[in-house]
């Protein structure tokens, strides 16, 4: 029966640590954006980018299918007193993506966009054509794309592992609170703060650092939101650990820890991330945009 019971601990924390993890990978304003529109007698799905590596072409495509559509982008740094700029999208071809392989190629209107530095970020909107019927995409609510550098594997995998990690030991360690096994309580809030630690408070600012050229930007030197969440999820950490790092006094720590937890990952990943200030040159706390 024990078995059992653990096994059931396990298969509900990974469901509810998977549930999280889907919200944080499909909310955020680095996601792409979700485009349904209906034009000119016809139904068109797309997305727009809202992330670009430095090093690579910044190639702002929309799937239309080469459906007799023309159009443009129009585009500018975004925080910077400066006029739209106008450029034509023209037909490219591309690889669908597929399990195995590159996939069918397709053709879409693409256009380049002009790299950024680090943490900089363009807004754009869309302005599309088809037998005279003009239709502007995100004229209201432009769509921003932030830059960032590369981060290698070797440094963002192990990030991403220990992050989930965190997550799903700290859901465990939760339900085990509910159960009243409070021994299992300590040890897996041992092991997610351990998790929490590394890859949030070691390897956390090491992607940043690849990213955006700095290691933190949260507090005291800064506001930015990715940043500052961490160490308010780290800090609930460290009191439920010192509290019970030799008995357990209060485990009930262990869950509060673990609401704060959940709770900072509520916010939408990058909200309030870092941008480039174009004029200062430097990097700061950059504005939400959710929509």
């Amino acid at each position: 029966m024990n078995i059992l019971k653990h096994i059931g601990v396990w298969v509900l924390a990974f469901i509810i640590t998977i549930g999280a993890a889907i919200y944080q990978r499909t909310t955020g304003p680095t996601y792409p954006k979700k485009i349904n529109l209906q034009f000119s007698n016809s139904n068109y799905n797309f997305k727009l980018i809202r992330t670009q590596e430095i090093e690579d072409t910044c190639f702002l495509d929309v799937d239309v299918k080469g459906d007799n559509i023309k159009g443009s982008i129009f585009f500018k740094r975004l925080g910077v007193n400066e006029a739209w700029t106008e450029k034509t999208l023209e037909p490219r071809t591309v690889h669908e993506k597929a399990f195995f392989g590159e996939g069918k190629e397709k053709t879409v209107l693409s256009a380049v966009l002009p790299e950024q530095p680090e943490a900089g970020k363009i807004q754009y909107f869309l302005q599309l054509e088809k037998n005279g019927e003009i239709q502007f995409i995100e004229k209201e609510h432009p769509v921003v794309i932030r830059f960032k550098g590369a981060v290698p594997w070797y440094i963002l995998a192990p990030h991403i592992f220990f992050m989930f990690s965190a997550m799903l030991l700290s859901t465990v360690t939760a339900i085990y609170f509910f159960t009243k096994d409070y021994d299992k309580v300590r040890n897996f809030g041992m092991r997610t703060f351990g998790a929490l630690f590394l890859g949030g408070m070691i390897l956390g600012p090491i992607v940043q650092k690849y990213a955006f050229s700095e290691f933190w930007t949260g507090i005291p030197w800064g506001w930015d939101l990715t940043d500052n969440k961490t160490l308010i999820a780290f800090t609930a950490w460290v009191v439920a650990v010192l509290v019970n790092r030799k008995e357990n006094k209060k485990p009930i720590l262990f869950l509060i820890a673990t609401i704060v937890l959940y709770l900072v990952y509520s916010i939408p990943h990058s909200a309030f991330g870092s941008e480039f200030n174009y004029e200062t040159g430097k990097v700061i706390q950059g504005m939400i945009f959710l929509f």
